[in-house]
């Protein structure tokens, strides 16, 4: 987990979206996850706030993970920067990034979708570094956020 709008809770006092805790497990449970998950909390950021040592913390993360199947939660900003990152770090792991456009607390957020496919993807892609989003699955090097629509894209 590091954070970004998928965690995201809002403050109906002053209008603003904060970070308080991770709400995968919840997630998990709602969507009735069979498959065994560890979680490990990095980070609450939003991801334009992610600098070059955060990018580093993720990179030691997922290479000291005893497993071999990695899921990271990430603001969708700059997500595809982090992505380039890992595939840079040349491990043997398949690792997901995915995220959310709308927070998960709103009640109509695309994170669970987004968590489900990335479950199934993390099962059955090959090792490499991807991006997980809207029901699809790109090579980190082949994506892009449109951010005139809200929607990954395949480049």
């Amino acid at each position: 987990m590091t954070g970004g709008t998928f965690d995201k809770e809002y403050d109906e006092i002053n209008g603003q979206l904060y970070f308080k805790e991770t709400h995968l497990q919840e997630i998990l449970k709602l969507g009735r996850c069979t498959v065994p998950v560890e979680i490990d909390t990095l980070m609450m950021i939003d991801s334009l706030q992610m600098t070059p040592h955060h990018r580093s913390r993720i990179v030691d993360a997922c290479r000291t993970c005893r497993h071999h199947r990695i899921i990271i939660t990430h603001g969708t900003d700059t997500m595809v920067d982090t992505a380039k990152v890992l595939a840079e770090a040349g491990m043997d792991k398949t690792i997901i990034l995915t995220g959310a456009m709308i927070p998960y607390k709103f009640g109509s957020s695309d994170g669970l979708f987004n968590m489900g496919c990335s479950l199934s993807f993390v099962q059955t892609l090959p090792p490499g570094v991807y991006v997980a989003m809207n029901g699809r699955y790109f090579s980190w090097d082949k994506v892009r956020k449109n951010r005139i629509t809200g929607i990954f894209e395949e480049i």
